[in-house]
């Protein structure tokens, strides 16, 4: 396609789904939930159209150099479409904020004010290589009456077309509304920069992916955007932490799941305990082929083989089986490392003194901040919240897990009785 093609192609996108926001405003809760049901049910309809559309994908996955972590963010078997479909059926289940009255007052000249919650309109959103966001974003967008442009890696282009077909097919026979979710079909670059300028119908881009992806969004988005910047999170081991907690904690943030962005990077240990919890972690980690990356301290201590960290280690945000780790003298020293060289995702405390995990709380600058907690419970759905379009590393509009209330705007109703300024 030539980049005319291109344009008129993402810009039609555009004008369609500013006319699918207006048509998603009447529908009622009850009809969004049936909506959804119905959408799930057409992903498990299509779940060999998914799982074959994956396999192509997959086959790809070599030549576009994705480490063994990133081929499994990208992998969809049976087990993945069927969660994939019981998600949406738990957004059916989810209160609805749309239409919610955050705040009612009345004013001395008699005129009734209400701060009522509305969607936000037209969202686009942008990710890299996992295939099931395109189903999370575009539910949750549909949940909270937001009409969906979808832009996927090239990484997962079959697996995204065939979710958001089933998405699409499954919800029109229950009344989805003609381009309430729309994927650009194609993986050409200037497909980002249009959907990025077209703030003439787009309210708003949410990129996820690499901070590359992130600043390139930023750079070129004439709207507000939304940033979920890269997971480089912490744990910190105090000088008055249990240690078999704070192993325990360390191994599951890191290698639970170690492709996510609430994975663990970098480790931080108090000067107190590294003697005596370096080579306790140390081995434990070595065991579950982690590859260790430490400062002369950490090294001293390892009793295991561990490679000199270098500066660009303490901004690194791996997705893999590796792990930066650094003595630091206390815990103002941890807080300022965090605050330097961390993304404001999340970071956690170990420690059993109230007082340190109270200031690190306060003093920590970041979306979420844990008191011995495994990083990997920064989601919304270990929140309560359902489903998440990701974890925003932003201050506003939305922080932190970003759910069906962050998906929403709101505007001021009045009532009045002819009253006149």
């Amino acid at each position: 396609m030539t980049s005319e093609e291109i344009r008129d192609q993402v810009w039609q996108m555009g004008k369609q789904a500013r006319a699918a926001a207006h048509a998603l405003t009447k529908l009622s809760t009850d009809e969004k939930n049936s909506i959804l049901i119905a959408m799930a049910d057409g992903i498990m309809a299509r779940e060999a159209e998914i799982t074959s559309a994956n396999e192509k994908d997959l086959d790809g996955a070599d030549e576009l150099g994705l480490t063994e972590a990133m081929k499994d963010r990208l992998r969809l078997d049976h087990t993945r479409v069927k969660a994939m479909a019981d998600g949406i059926r738990e957004v059916a289940e989810l209160h609805d904020p749309t239409g919610e009255i955050i705040r009612e007052w009345d004013r001395p000249n008699g005129i009734k004010l209400q701060k009522k919650r509305t969607p936000i309109g037209t969202i686009g959103i942008i990710y890299e290589s996992r295939p099931n966001v395109t189903a999370d974003a575009a539910v949750l967008c549909f949940k909270t009456g937001n009409a969906t442009i979808l832009r996927g890696g090239k990484e997962a282009i079959h697996s995204n077309r065939a979710i958001a077909d089933a998405l699409q097919t499954g919800g029109a026979e229950a009344g989805l509304p003609d381009h309430s979710i729309q994927l650009i079909p194609f993986i050409d670059r200037e497909s980002v920069q249009h959907l990025c300028e077209m703030d003439t119908y787009l309210d708003l881009i949410i990129p996820r992916g690499g901070a590359g992806l992130i600043e390139a969004v930023v750079n070129m988005a004439r709207m507000p955007v939304i940033k979920h910047y890269d997971g480089i999170c912490h744990v910190y081991v105090d000088k008055d932490a249990d240690l078999d907690m704070a192993e325990a904690i360390v191994v599951n943030s890191k290698i639970q799941k170690p492709s996510v962005c609430n994975a663990l990077e970098t480790l931080l240990l108090h000067q107190n305990v590294a003697e005596k919890f370096a080579p306790q972690i140390a081995e434990n980690l070595s065991a579950k082929n982690v590859e260790l990356r430490g400062d002369e301290a950490f090294q001293k201590f390892a009793g295991v083989e561990v490679k000199s960290a270098t500066a660009e280690d303490w901004t690194a945000e791996y997705l893999d089986y590796i792990l930066a780790v650094k003595v630091v003298d206390n815990l103002d020293a941890a807080i300022a490392h965090i605050n330097e060289f961390g993304s404001h995702h999340t970071d956690s405390i170990v420690t059993d003194n109230e007082e340190a995990a109270s200031q690190f709380h306060l003093e920590v600058d970041s979306a979420c901040v844990f008191w011995n907690t495994s990083t990997r419970f920064a989601d919304g759905a270990e929140f309560g919240f359902g489903a998440e379009i990701g974890i925003s590393t932003d201050k506003l509009h939305a922080r932190g897990p970003m759910a069906l209330e962050e998906l929403c705007s709101y505007k001021y109703l009045s009532f009045g009785t002819g009253q006149l300024k």
